[in-house]
């Protein structure tokens, strides 16, 4: 038996979450307010800028509230006023006391970008690709107290591929978090209650928030654990390196299983296909990296202005 309507309050922040916000006016459901952190400085002028979801939220005429917490009494009866039946929370940014996950009759439905009890917290994308795990997706998850302790209403699974970056993983979970969300909102739309199943006490994982003081290559490390860092530190923070004295920043690189007697850091051959550095083992080939003040560019161009970092090649 279908329901006459679905009041739902939207709470999200960055581009992650705008495809949920259009699965949820998409599904048929009502949204009646959309949540959001407050406008942050942005960019050299650091002026202050609208969070993606705010301009989303704006350009399809549905009222924004930013609190700067949901913890007081006044914030929680403005919540309450707006009478939801359910609320959808996407990487919103802010921590939700028990007393609004029990303002909604249907409670406070989570889209997470993990494959849940794994990679909980605020970082999951990245994180699963630093860990080379073969495999996440998204999780539906009923929120509790807990941090992503809830228990799972559907998932949506994808492989990790060799090339995938933070950035093109992130754009596939967010679109596949938009597909598992209209799902849900259907099911729940259909009259449907959809069923809830507790997180398992093992694999349970936290994806601590990324650092800018973790983007920096370490050679004596192993090639593939740094091939990793390349790919989930970009678009954000990127990676540091030194190239025979120089600092640049690594866009792309490749872990070659190969054995070497160079200290780690040092160049050991280049050419078009890329600059090969030593490391704890194996090697890494750089093949895309930026000069400070420059831009990204391929090994080759970057070769053609240090001609003599060629002496390595075989």
């Amino acid at each position: 038996m279908s329901v006459a309507s679905l009041r739902v309050v939207f709470a999200g922040t960055p581009d992650f979450s705008v495809p949920c916000l259009e699965a949820c006016r998409a599904s048929g459901a009502e949204v009646v307010a959309v949540y959001t952190q407050p406008d942050r400085p942005s960019g050299r002028g650091r002026k202050l800028a609208a969070s993606p979801v705010k301009q989303a939220a704006l350009a399809a005429g549905i009222a924004v509230e930013q609190p700067e917490s949901l913890k007081g009494a006044e914030a929680q009866a403005r919540l309450a006023a707006y009478a939801p039946d359910l609320m959808v929370v996407v990487a919103y940014g802010l921590i939700l006391p028990r007393a609004v996950l029990a303002v909604p009759p249907l409670g406070c439905w989570n889209v997470h970008a993990s494959l849940l009890p794994r990679w909980r917290g605020a970082a999951p994308i990245q994180r699963a690709i630093l860990a080379g795990d073969a495999e996440t997706g998204v999780a539906l998850m009923q929120m509790e107290a807990g941090l992503d302790t809830g228990p799972v209403l559907a998932e949506r699974r994808t492989p990790i591929a060799r090339d995938d970056t933070g950035g093109s993983l992130h754009d596939r979970l967010a679109a596949l978090g938009a597909e598992l969300l209209g799902a849900g909102l259907a099911r729940a739309l259909a009259g449907e209650t959809l069923q809830a199943t507790p997180q398992a006490v093992a694999g349970a994982a936290y994806a601590h928030k990324l650092d800018k003081a973790e983007a920096h290559l370490d050679f004596t490390r192993p090639a593939i654990e740094l091939e990793r860092q390349v790919r989930a530190f970009d678009p954000w923070p990127g990676n540091d390196a030194e190239i025979a004295g120089e600092r640049v920043r690594v866009w792309a690189a490749q872990a070659l299983d190969a054995s070497h007697a160079g200290a780690p850091g040092s160049v050991l051959a280049a050419g078009r296909d890329g600059i090969d550095l030593a490391c704890g083992s194996g090697v890494l080939r750089i093949t895309t990296l930026q000069r400070p003040g420059g831009r990204r560019i391929t090994a080759a161009d970057y070769l053609n202005a240090r001609p003599e970092l060629r002496r390595h090649a075989p």
